[in-house]
C-alpha cells in the first residue's frame, strides 16, 4: 500500500500545525541520545532490509501484543477488539518502520510526531473513527514498549546482512531513533514546563 493511501496518514499534510519543539531543541535531543550521521546513515541501509519484510515484523509485533490482553485492549471495544481499527493502525504502523529509517528530522517529521503523540494521548480514536477504545495508551505502555520494538528488530536485520558490526550499528540506530519518537511523543504526558 502507497503511504498516501493508508487510512489516516498524515506525514508531510501541510495543515498540521508545527511542532512547538524547534530544531535546535531537537538537535539537543539527538545529541543527547549520541545520535550521530553514522546512525542516519545506518538507518539508511537498515531501511534497504527491513523494507521487504515489513509484513513480518509486523506480525511478530502483533502477535506480542495480541497475547497480552492490558495491551489488545486499547484496540478494543467493549465488543472485544475491533479488527478494522487494528487493521488501520497497522498500516500506519509499516509505514512508521521505513520512516523511521528515513527521517528527516525536520519540521516536517516534527509536525507529524507532535501528530502521533496526539493520537496516543488527547485523541487516540478520533483518526479512526472509533468508538468506546480506552481514550489514551498508558504512557508506561509507550515507554515499555521501546524494548521489545528494539529486541525484535535485530532477527530481521541480520536476514539482510552477515556482518556482525554492521548489524550492530543498525540496530544500536534504530534504538536511539525509537528512543527520540517516544521522547517526542511524551510531550503531551507531562505537565506543561516538565518536557
Amino acid at each position: 500500500m502507497a503511504a498516501t493511501e493508508i487510512p489516516g496518514y498524515r506525514y508531510g499534510d501541510p495543515s498540521l500545525p508545527p511542532s512547538s519543539l524547534s530544531l535546535d531543541e531537537l538537535h539537543r535531543l539527538q545529541q543527547a541520545l549520541l545520535f550521530s550521521e553514522e546512525d542516519a546513515r545506518a538507518l539508511r541501509r537498515a531501511r534497504e532490509i527491513l523494507a521487504p519484510q515489513v509484513d513480518a515484523i509486523l506480525d511478530v509485533w502483533y502477535g506480542f501484543v495480541g497475547s497480552h490482553d492490558f495491551l489488545l485492549a486499547y484496540f478494543a471495544t467493549p465488543a472485544g477488539p475491533d479488527g478494522e481499527y487494528l487493521s488501520r493502525v497497522r498500516a500506519r504502523f509499516g509505514q512508521w518502520i521505513l520512516d523511521t529509517c528515513r527521517a528527516d528530522y525536520d519540521e516536517t517529521w516534527l509536525a507529524y510526531q507532535d501528530e502521533i503523540a496526539r493520537r496516543h494521548y488527547q485523541g487516540k480514536n478520533q483518526t479512526d473513527g472509533v468508538e468506546g477504545a480506552p481514550p489514551i495508551i498508558h504512557f508506561r505502555y509507550v515507554n515499555a514498549l521501546i524494548y521489545p520494538i528494539f529486541a525484535t528488530i535485530r532477527p530481521f536485520l541480520e536476514q539482510g546482512e552477515s556482518d556482525p558490526a554492521e548489524v550492530e550499528r543498525m540496530h544500536q540506530a534504530w534504538l536511539k531513533a525509537v528512543l527520540l519518537q517516544v521522547t517526542l511523543w511524551s510531550r503531551p504526558y507531562l505537565r506543561e514546563g516538565a518536557f
